[in-house]
């Protein structure tokens, strides 16, 4: 037999709003492996129905905190329970975060899974989840505030019938219904006789790139010689501003995708909101003041650009400017690439 350690589980409701505004968003649905010694079981999220759920859920999977976890109850044709504890030279429990909203929507019913909680604490839930071995809705729809079902088995079904034929022994006070596997009784429990479970998410989707400050630079398109764009994003305004500039003293030709009329420095002020990886900017366009012939310098409101990142080092400015009759698009890269990596670490931190 194994005995687990101990560990005190400080569950103050007082901490559930910060918990909750601390966890990531789900924005996409994701499946979640559950790699076993009897097979894999894939589970799809029901972030739509339980959002709260899901992304702690992802949370404990995508950190590692049920690494070496096994399965430790399971009463058949009812529930197989995980997540709870990790098996490493012995039993620990896994290092959970603070409880969560009870988010009740979908029944209990077979193949569903669902997060465990305290008795009479709806808003208890942790790491610990269960598979539904059968239509339990009668009875876990209608206790604790009902239990929130935030994901279904979407194939490996019959791993799951066969992780319930398993042998149940007592593993000690906390185990009183552990499956195991290949088990003699008198032996010692190994990580071998465990319904141990490896869970990685699939598919976890790349973030949409959103335009933050790590976008502040110098652009330009490497075909179109003396032309470029300084751009500046302010995320608290929630605006962007372009500067489009042109050093060329004899216009590019005429099949270049930008050419802004007449030879020598000319420039233009873009600004407007931006959205996601999108900025809709109105052109200001300015004239006079050159360099080497100082004179009144005139600005009026010419167009529009419209600026799309696909990423840190790579876009495109579409113009449309009536009033000299020109619209096209052009691609966009960085002049240097020095501040690619801000721009990746603060897209990772969105």
């Amino acid at each position: 037999m194994f005995k687990p350690n101990t560990l005190h589980i400080n569950m103050r409701l007082s901490f559930l709003l910060m918990a909750f505004l601390m966890l990531p968003v789900a924005a996409y649905a994701s499946n979640v492996v559950i790699e076993t010694p009897l097979g894999n079981i894939e589970l799809e999220m029901l972030e739509d129905d339980a959002p709260i759920t899901v992304a702690n859920f992802l949370q404990y999977v995508t950190e590692g905190n049920y690494e070496n976890a096994f399965m430790h109850r399971l009463e058949k044709d009812f529930v197989i329970q995980g997540g709870g504890w990790v098996f490493n030279e012995g039993a620990t429990q896994v290092k959970t975060n603070q409880p969560i909203q009870n988010e009740f929507k979908v029944s209990n019913t077979r193949g569903t899974v669902a997060m465990a909680k305290l008795e009479n604490q709806p808003n208890s839930a942790t790491s610990q989840w269960f598979i539904n071995l059968e239509d339990n809705s009668a009875n876990l729809d209608n206790q604790n505030g009902g239990f929130t079902v935030f994901a279904r088995v979407v194939s490996g079904m019959e791993i799951v019938n066969a992780i319930n034929e398993l042998q149940i022994i007592s593993g000690g006070p906390a185990f009183p219904k552990l499956p195991v596997i290949n088990f003699t009784t008198g032996d010692t429990i190994a990580t071998e006789n465990l319904v141990m479970t490896t869970l990685t998410e699939l598919n976890a989707p790349a973030k949409p790139f959103v335009l933050n400050p790590g976008l502040n630079d110098a652009w330009f398109e490497p075909a179109t010689n003396g032309q470029g764009f300084f751009i500046m994003v302010f995320p608290t305004l929630g605006t962007v501003t372009a500067s489009w500039f042109t050093f060329d003293t004899e216009l590019p030709p005429e099949d270049a995708p930008a050419n802004l009329i007449g030879s020598g420095q000319r420039w233009m002020l873009a600004q407007g909101p931006f959205d996601g990886n999108t900025a809709e900017l109105k052109i200001y366009n300015t004239t006079g003041g050159l360099f080497d012939e100082p004179g009144t310098v005139t600005t009026t409101q010419g167009g529009t650009i419209t600026l799309t990142f696909d990423g840190c080092n790579s876009g495109t400015a579409q113009y449309n400017i009536p009033s000299i009759n020109r619209q096209g698009t052009i691609p966009i890269q960085r002049v240097a690439t020095d501040n690619v990596g801000v721009c990746e670490a603060m897209q990772e931190a969105q």
